[in-house]
């Protein structure tokens, strides 16, 4: 199970954020101060790290963590400020959230960030949700073995949600990953495309909507196998 380190100078937001990780499917456990936060570290698959520490400040923690290794790094702003969150990210965190989201966004970038970090090998090159198969060597899209013609757009939606089917995709991400576009100005260009890819699949069962966050691999009801003869 991925073992995420949370670093909170306040206890009660630390076990509220522990419990929301939990009954997502993580391990979690905290620690109060920066330097505790250096001798902890080890163990973990992700630091999420407030900003706002009582003995070290929280950016020189992140420079620190950084030098030490390639560890997954959430840095959390108290308030949502362009310069803090720049700051963060130039100090080594591979993302920061503001600690007034709800938990649905931040744990939609805690999952993004985990997928960053893999390596490209963990990506296959062939997807099989039976019926629906992937190609990405070929860019070829089968459901019932019948070849399903999508656009380059669609056919890098389907594939960046189907390589990992269990994990919801932010909106964001999706928009990073297929069209490298900030996703504020043109998300709609993600609903048309879902919409359409829906269509072709021939169900709205194999994309399925994350209210408020993004969009995941689902599975359409089994259709009976057509006979060739």
């Amino acid at each position: 199970m991925t073992n995420i380190l949370v670093v909170e100078r306040d206890t009660a937001v630390a076990e509220a954020m522990m419990g929301h990780l939990r009954r997502h499917g993580y391990t979690a456990r905290s620690v109060g101060t920066g330097a505790h936060t250096l001798r902890a570290y080890g163990d973990a698959d992700l630091v999420l790290l407030s900003l706002e520490l009582p003995d070290i400040d929280g950016l020189e923690v992140c420079r620190s963590l950084r030098r030490a290794g390639t560890i997954p790094l959430i840095a959390v702003a108290e308030h949502d400020n362009e310069l803090e969150r720049v700051l963060a990210l130039k100090a080594g965190a591979d993302d920061c959230v503001v600690r007034t989201w709800g938990f649905r966004e931040i744990g939609a970038r805690i999952e993004a960030v985990l997928r960053r970090s893999r390596p490209r090998t963990d990506i296959p090159e062939w997807i099989s949700l039976s019926p629906l198969h992937i190609d990405v060597r070929t860019r070829e899209v089968r459901v019932h073995n019948r070849i399903v013609d999508v656009t380059s757009k669609e056919f890098e939606l389907l594939y960046t949600l189907a390589a990992n089917p269990e994990m919801v995709v932010s909106r964001k991400e999706l928009m990073a990953k297929v069209w490298g576009s900030n996703w504020a100005s043109t998300s709609r260009t993600i609903d048309t495309h879902v919409s359409s890819l829906r269509g072709k699949l021939g169900s709205s069962g194999w994309i399925l909507t994350v209210r408020g966050v993004g969009y995941r691999m689902g599975h359409a009801r089994r259709l009976p196998e057509v006979s060739a003869g």
